[in-house]
């Protein structure tokens, strides 16, 4: 395993390394075999190679309110368009990771008196036993779903559903193909393709934490809207806040 660490050095990003070791560490326990990287020696040689190989992880860009507004207004006045303008609202105003909206059902949101929306994401990366994460959403929101959900079909459950020649599929938008709405959004207001790191399928919802910091929220009450589970992550979005927002 040592040998290994020191060839995979020069080829490797610490990250990949890392994740390699994890996959041989699962094996060997599925094997029942003894762990080869619990070694005193092992240990002493993967640090070493952490401080040779620092990483900092690139940092998506955040879609503040700003630049959502128009990428909702740039949207065409076509079925696509008119599904994409709910969804970008939703999972700005949702905190919503790419999976969670597109598992979304019609079931899952409900109008309130006030004209404003809440949700409910009933699983998610960080909740796999499906507890559920109240969520709320604007009326702007509101007023978008309800232009979609007037063209959708009422027997299709999922909130987004794909959409193949101007019509309906009874089956939920992939969370590829929310990611690729969410980089196309983009494009249609900046004019030119993001590189690959700056626009993913959280924006939205990096963008709708670091718009709630600079608004005065707390860390904490971030956290719970969005579904975090640790300070630490939800700290890497939110150093940006000031700076990561797109005119």
């Amino acid at each position: 395993m040592i040998d290994y660490l020191e060839n995979s050095l020069a080829e490797y990003s610490f990250l990949t390394i890392k994740r390699r070791i994890y996959a041989i560490r699962k094996v060997t326990i599925l094997l029942g075999c003894e762990d080869p990287t619990r070694t005193e020696e092992f240990n002493l040689a993967y640090r070493r190679i952490r401080r040779t190989k620092p990483h900092r992880p690139s940092q998506s860009k955040g879609i503040n309110k700003g630049l959502l507004l128009r990428a909702i207004a740039a949207q065409p006045n076509t079925l696509v368009g008119i599904r994409n303008r709910a969804l970008l609202s939703i999972g700005y105003d949702f905190l919503a990771r790419r999976s969670e909206i597109s598992s979304l059902q019609d079931a899952d949101i409900e109008f309130l008196p006030d004209n404003a929306i809440r949700g409910i994401i009933r699983k998610s990366k960080t909740d796999q036993f499906g507890r559920g994460r109240l969520t709320f959403g604007s009326k702007r929101s509101t007023k978008l779903i309800k232009s979609w959900l007037k063209k959708k079909p009422e027997d299709i459950p999922w909130l987004f559903c794909a959409i193949n020649h101007d019509r309906c599929l009874d089956r939920p938008l992939c969370d590829r193909s929310v990611n690729e709405i969410i980089k196309k959004s983009i494009v249609r207001v900046k004019g030119h393709k993001p590189r690959d790191w700056e626009i993913s399928g959280h924006s939205l919802r990096i963008g709708a934490a670091q718009d709630l910091l600079i608004q005065g929220h707390e860390t904490i009450a971030i956290m719970r809207a969005g579904g975090w589970r640790t300070i630490s992550t939800v700290n890497g979005y939110l150093q940006y806040a000031e700076h990561n927002v797109w005119s």
